[in-house]
This record gives structure tokens, C-alpha cells and sequence, in this order.
């Protein structure tokens, strides 16, 4: 049974980039203000407007019967449906409940002589199993069950006890922070016998926080450890302040209408499986695993290539004949999308398994197309100290960096096996069967990744993406690209993957040349650097899309329909300057080919054409890490030198990042002081940004879907997104003006870009 196994811990894999160093604080805040815009703005635009624990429900249940219990639960799974139910409900049972098993008890002689003999050998081998099995007139898979449940069981209590232990040592440093904290208030000095001043007090308030942070991390740890055993999770306590969760536009005594972007109702609504539907997934998983190991090895006829050669084109009638079981027929009204697609990446296998069963680093990796993503339940953590056999029910919503694109939310089952030395599967599969939701829009079939090691620390992936959608929702402008399956496809996984690999290698390189000019060869300092920058990219594209996590508002009456609006307020976030933060975001056409519009915004020359906020200033490069073969794929640390001799210079952090599929070019202000920390290796998680950028796709126009690669034919779908902080104070009320400029904003830097590149094109 691919359910059963020995519980491993959960591995903590660390971040992709680790930065070194403290940072205690900076005394100033990072991020655009309104009145720098105002300020710099022409006069004209002014002008314009894990094996799942047992149930610890039945309290007075012996251990004994516990066992024997689950015993029959995996007993009854080896027999047919008609050995399990029984004929049907009687005349008197007007209660609509489900058919219940029949299950074949144990006798008490049987669960003693198997208790005596797990205390002298909890892991009976397959003759043992066989010769105890005929001694007792039971099957040696009974037996292997038996003890299967009983080493879990007997784990649990393990895990309880030391679970019950951390909960006295959490409550105890409570304790003592707390005794802390009031030693602290009531402090005074001891020359006046007054109290003490704030200054005084600042080492000791940033000792307490930290304090706070790690008693934070240690009851989060222990109420998800006593969710799994007790069935409910413990409560939060309110060390800290959490960040606000985002809000809709709230402009005081006016208001905006406009149409709403984003539901989120399925993904809000998702529970943990039930004990009952487990096996039932494990059954689905396991059976999605055989799906896509051979999708991924057949070719012709299941897959064909397409006219142009470029694409595999899955043949539906040859997939229904070939697979004819699955999750059931198409809902009415979907589309399919499917596709295959190979590389070769610079990661050995077991690395990229880590990534992709390790949740934080799989949103990640993939933040370009991942908005979101959780674990609601690990059914097996595998066997043998890696993920072989592991099975999470997980929840995920993917995203187009645009917010005229609805993301897909999705409910499924990741399941990974090793299939071979050196060769691994992963794959998704839906549950929408187990909690069917009228507002599905999206279902996984089996999808996921066969991966096969190759020479020298290189893997070789076969991705297979299946999904069966409602793409009603998709703008125009969107459209061609989203039906092509090039803006969900595999070939868009494959490409980030391979980007994010060549990321990775160029973070752990130590072979940096000290030759040219600007490139940062302080190994601390480039990962620290690298790390703010990872930030700063995952800020930008969670901000972007119409994820259900944010509410867009289209602007109306103000001469831009397309431009969305978007506000949230940020509080006690190290991360971001703290007050009301701005978004606004548009996507538009052009004639122009993605390469050359990258190449034109990633150019600090051709900055001050497009940059209104730069105010005509001259822009220079003075740090540069390179971060893949492409020359686009850079981090860059760029200085505004402004005409205005009265402002302040400016630092701007910029990453340009390009692939076959998708091109951004992100950047922040940054602080000056708090640059010069990272730059030594200092911790970058204390450097506020508010990221702005443009994202870029191909039209899906041309028979390769415009790969931004191909220099030659096809348009680009621009998306220009800005993050302004138009007031310090959180609980202030956002002003139509601070909307109405930040709209200016955006719509001249659009003109500006359209105006350039046309001349260029010309």
C-alpha cells in the first residue's frame, strides 16, 4: 500500500540564497513617495489627471484496539467492492449515510501473540511475516499491516511526549519574557531614580524582539504539531503584529467604483482531507503516477508534433483510449490544455526533488507562475530518509504577471516516487471529486515531471502539464496566448526551471574573473545581493496578476480604463516602508518583439527615456552580477545622478531576467546605508522595498508563440506595474489626488515606452 511506511521528519530545506550577517535596523525607509513624484513629474503631466497520524478522538479506546482498529481500516483496502460492502441498508435505516465495510476482527489471541512478538522484532521480514501469519490463520499482508500501524502507533505516543515536553519549555520562556518585558517597562535610572529614556533602551528592545520573533517560531511549531495529533489547531499568541491583509480601495468621504478581480472562494474554503477519503487519494495518486510516467516516455500517436515542429500536441481520442480511467469525463464548457517538453538543467536530481516537495521553495522557484501555494496535509513524509513515497495534499493558484489573466486555483494530491536509481517522478493530481465547488475553474489532470540523472550534476527533466480550464475570464489582448498553452504550458515550467538553476549556480560560484569593471566578487556580499533581489522579484509578481489574494479596482471616468488600482497597508513589516502602499498596474500591446522591448527597458542608457521618476538624470551601473548565460540575466545596482542639485543621488536595485516563455525587468529604491550593509553580507531582510517593473510576453501570434529569443516577428504584451507609498501613516485615508497622480504616472511612462520604441522601429 503506497499510504504505508515509517513516518520521516520533515526535512527544512534551506532558502535558495542565504545572506550572512545582521542588520538591526535602518534609520530611514526605502520605496517612492507620493511627493517625490509630484515633485518630479513635468508641469504637463500635472496637468493631464505525513503517514497520517491516527485520530486521537476516542479517548477511553484501549491501545490495543486502536491497533486492531486501524488494522482492519488497511485489511478491508486489499479486498474487492464486493467484499467490503455489505448488500444495503435495511427498511427500517432511514438515515442517508454511506454503506459501511464490512471488516474481519482480529481475535484477542491473535493482537496478543502479535504484541509479544513486536517487542522482541518491530520489523519482521517477509519469512518471519509468512510463519506468524500460518501460527495465527492470518495473510502475511495482514501481518505486514499489523505491524506497519503498530510502529506508527507506537511513534505517535513517541511524538506526544516530546510534543508535551516543548509545550512546557514554550511555556516556560513565555514566562520568563514576559517577567522580561514588565523588568523592562518598570526600569529606572539609577542616578535620578527616574525612568528611563528611550534611547537607553534600544539594545534591550531589540534583544526582547528578537526574542519575541523566536517564541513566535516555537509556538507556531508546537500548534502545528498538536493540530495533527489533538484535530485542531492551537491558538496564535499576539507576540508580534502581523502585516494587514490587503484591502479594498478606501478613499474616505468619496469612493471609486469599478469591477472586482479575484474570488479566491475555492482555495478559502479547502479543508484537510478526512480519514475516510485518504485512502482513496492514495489510490487516485498512485494511479496518476503510472498516467504520467508514460505520457512522459510515449511519443507518436499519443503525441504529435506540431506543423511548425516546434510543440507535442496531445492527441485527445489516442489520450481517452490509452488512459480510459482518470478523474472522469471533461466538465461542459472546458478546455483541454496539454503539453510536453524536455531539458537538460544544471541541478542533480535529488536537489530538484527537495525543490519540488518543499513547498516554500517550489512557490519560490516558480514565483513567476506560482502566486500561492500550501500544504493542507502530508499523508507519508517517504521511507528510507528521502521523499520515495511521499504523498501531500497541497492547494496552489497560478498566475500570468498580468491582471487581465484570472489565476487557476487548484486542489491535488502531489505524490513522488523513485522509479529507478537516479530516476524520479513527481506528479499533481486533482481532489475537486472529494469537494466539488461551483466555482471551479480549473482541474489538474496528471501533470508533474520525470526526472533521470545525468554526468557532471546535470538532470534530465520531461515535464508534462494537463489541465482542463474555464478560460471565459481571459482579456482579448490574452487570449492567443493562454489557448496556445504557452502561458500555463510545460514549456513555461521548464524554462523558469532551467533560468533558476543557472540562478543557483551562479550564487554558489567562487570563480568570479576581478577583471571588469563593477562586478561584485564579495562572495557574501553577491549572496546577500542576490537574496534582497529574489525578494524583490517574488514581491513584484504576487503583486501583479489578479490573484485571489489582492483586489483590483478598474479606474473609471479618469481617461484610462485600463489601468487597475490597487491599495494595501503595510504595519510592522520589516520588508516594507510601513504606511499605504499604491498599486497600480496595466497591460497593453506593441508591435515590437519581446527581445527588443527587454533589451530597451533593461538598458540603464535608454533609462531616461521611459523613467519619469529619474527626472532626466544621468543613470549609472556600479555593481553587476552576472546570473545566467544570457547577458539579460543580471542583477545590477544602479546610481540616479540627479540634474537637480538640491535632491539627493538615488539607488535603484534592478534584476533583469529573461527565458524562452516570459522577460521582467524589476527594480526598487533602495537606501543607500542599508545597500552598504548587504553589500558587505550583511542581512537583507531588513532593506524595505516597493518594487516596480514590467513584465513581458509573447503575443502568441507566431507558430512558436513569439519565443522572446526570437529577435524577428511577432508582438509583445507589456505589463507596467508601480508600488507607490502615498502616505506614511497606516490609518490615513487614501485621497482621489494620490489615485489621480499615480494614474498620470503610469499612463506617461506607457506613452513613453510606445513613443521610444516606435522611433525604434521605424
Amino acid at each position: 500500500m503506497p499510504g504505508a511506511g515509517v513516518m520521516i521528519p520533515t526535512r527544512n530545506m534551506p532558502s535558495m540564497i542565504n545572506g550572512n550577517g545582521n542588520v538591526s535596523g535602518f534609520g530611514t525607509s526605502s520605496g517612492l513617495t507620493l511627493g517625490q513624484i509630484m515633485f518630479q513629474q513635468p508641469n504637463n503631466m500635472m496637468e493631464a489627471g505525513q503517514l497520517h497520524p491516527l485520530e486521537m478522538t476516542q479517548q477511553n479506546t484501549s491501545e490495543s484496539e486502536i491497533a486492531r482498529i486501524r488494522d482492519e481500516e488497511f485489511d478491508s483496502t486489499t479486498k474487492s467492492g464486493s467484499e467490503n460492502h455489505e448488500g444495503g441498508a435495511s427498511g427500517d435505516d432511514q438515515n442517508p449515510r454511506p454503506k459501511k465495510k464490512r471488516y474481519n476482527r482480529h481475535t484477542q489471541h491473535q493482537i496478543q501473540e502479535m504484541e509479544a512478538f513486536f517487542k522482541e522484532c518491530p520489523h519482521p521480514d517477509d519469512k518471519q511475516r509468512k510463519e506468524l501469519g500460518r501460527e495465527l490463520g492470518l495473510e502475511p499482508l495482514q501481518v505486514k499491516f499489523w505491524f506497519q500501524n503498530k510502529r506508527t502507533q507506537m511513534k505517535t505516543q513517541h511524538e506526544r511526549q516530546e510534543n508535551t515536553q516543548l509545550r512546557t519549555e514554550n511555556e516556560k520562556l513565555r514566562a520568563d519574557n514576559m517577567r522580561y518585558r514588565e523588568a523592562l517597562s518598570t526600569a529606572s535610572c539609577p542616578n535620578c531614580g527616574g525612568p528611563t529614556a528611550i534611547g537607553q533602551m534600544s539594545f534591550d528592545e531589540h534583544h526582547l524582539r528578537l526574542e519575541n520573533a523566536r517564541l513566535r517560531e516555537e509556538i507556531d511549531r508546537i500548534s502545528a504539531i498538536a493540530a495533527k495529533y489533538v484535530g485542531k489547531p492551537v491558538v496564535n499568541y499576539p507576540l508580534l503584529s502581523s502585516p494587514m491583509p490587503p484591502r479594498p480601495l478606501d478613499f474616505g468621504a468619496q469612493t471609486i467604483t469599478g469591477e472586482m478581480y479575484g474570488a479566491g472562494e475555492l482555495l478559502r474554503s479547502i479543508s484537510a482531507p478526512t480519514e475516510a477519503d485518504k485512502p482513496m487519494i492514495i489510490e487516485l495518486a498512485v494511479a496518476a503516477m503510472e498516467e504520467l510516467v508514460r505520457m512522459a516516455q510515449m511519443n507518436e500517436p499519443l503525441w504529435i508534433t506540431s506543423l511548425d515542429g516546434t510543440a507535442s500536441v496531445l492527441n485527445e481520442e489516442e489520450y481517452i483510449r490509452t488512459f480510459p480511467r482518470g478523474i472522469g469525463p471533461k466538465p461542459n464548457g472546458f478546455k483541454c490544455e496539454a503539453s510536453k517538453e524536455t531539458a537538460v538543467v544544471i541541478m542533480n536530481h535529488i536537489n530538484l526533488v527537495e525543490i519540488l516537495m518543499d513547498v516554500h521553495q517550489w512557490s519560490t522557484v516558480f514565483s513567476g507562475i506560482v502566486s500561492k501555494a500550501s500544504t493542507l496535509d502530508v499523508l507519508s513524509t517517504g521511507v528510507a530518509g528521502n521523499y520515495n513515497g511521499a504523498f501531500q495534499v497541497m492547494t496552489a493558484e497560478f498566475q500570468v504577471p498580468s491582471p487581465l489573466v484570472p489565476t487557476r486555483e487548484s486542489y491535488y494530491v502531489r505524490y513522488c516516487k523513485q522509479h529507478a536509481e537516479g530516476t524520479w517522478a513527481v506528479v499533481d493530481v486533482s481532489l475537486d471529486n472529494l469537494r466539488p465547488s461551483p466555482t471551479l475553474r480549473c482541474r489538474r489532470r496528471p501533470s508533474g515531471c520525470l526526472i533521470q540523472e545525468m554526468p557532471n550534476g546535470y538532470s534530465k527533466v520531461t515535464w508534462v502539464e494537463h489541465v482542463e480550464v474555464d478560460d471565459k475570464g481571459v482579456h482579448n489582448l490574452y487570449k492567443q496566448l493562454v489557448s496556445s498553452g504557452h502561458a500555463f504550458g510545460a514549456r513555461r515550467w521548464v524554462a523558469i526551471l532551467d533560468r533558476q538553476c543557472e540562478r543557483l549556480a551562479s550564487v554558489m560560484a567562487t570563480n568570479i574573473p576581478n577583471g571588469d569593471v563593477g562586478v561584485l566578487t564579495n562572495q557574501d556580499g553577491r549572496k546577500s545581493m542576490l537574496k534582497l533581489a529574489e525578494r524583490m522579484v517574488i514581491s513584484f509578481c504576487a503583486g501583479v496578476s489578479a490573484s485571489t489574494a489582492h483586489t483590483w479596482t478598474t479606474l473609471s471616468g479618469t481617461g484610462a480604463d485600463d489601468v487597475r488600482v490597487m491599495t494595501r497597508k503595510s504595519v510592522d513589516d520589516p520588508g516594507r516602508p510601513p504606511g499605504i502602499v499604491l498599486s497600480a498596474a496595466t497591460s497593453f500591446w506593441l508591435p515590437v518583439s519581446p527581445k527588443r522591448v527587454f533589451d530597451f527597458l533593461r538598458d540603464e542608457n535608454s533609462r531616461s527615456e521611459w523613467d519619469i521618476l529619474s527626472n532626466g538624470g544621468v543613470v549609472q551601473e556600479m555593481a553587476h552580477i552576472a546570473n545566467g548565460r544570457d547577458t539579460g540575466n543580471c542583477v545590477s545596482l544602479l546610481r540616479v545622478n540627479s540634474a537637480n542639485s538640491s535632491q539627493s543621488n538615488m539607488l535603484i536595485l534592478q534584476e533583469s531576467c529573461t527565458d524562452p516563455t516570459a522577460s521582467f525587468v524589476i527594480y526598487a529604491p533602495v537606501d543607500i546605508v542599508a545597500m552598504n550593509v548587504v553589500l558587505n553580507g550583511g542581512d537583507p531582510d531588513y532593506v524595505a522595498l516597493l518594487p516596480s517593473g514590467f513584465a513581458i510576453l509573447p503575443d502568441g501570434t507566431t507558430p512558436s508563440a513569439g519565443g522572446i529569443a526570437d529577435e524577428g516577428s511577432g508582438g509583445s504584451l507589456l505589463t507596467v506595474a508601480f508600488q507607490i507609498l502615498v502616505d506614511s501613516v497606516p490609518t490615513a485615508k487614501l485621497s482621489l489626488g494620490s489615485v489621480a497622480t499615480v494614474n498620470n504616472l503610469i499612463a506617461c511612462t506607457v506613452e513613453r515606452i510606445k513613443a521610444s520604441l516606435s522611433c525604434e522601429n521605424a
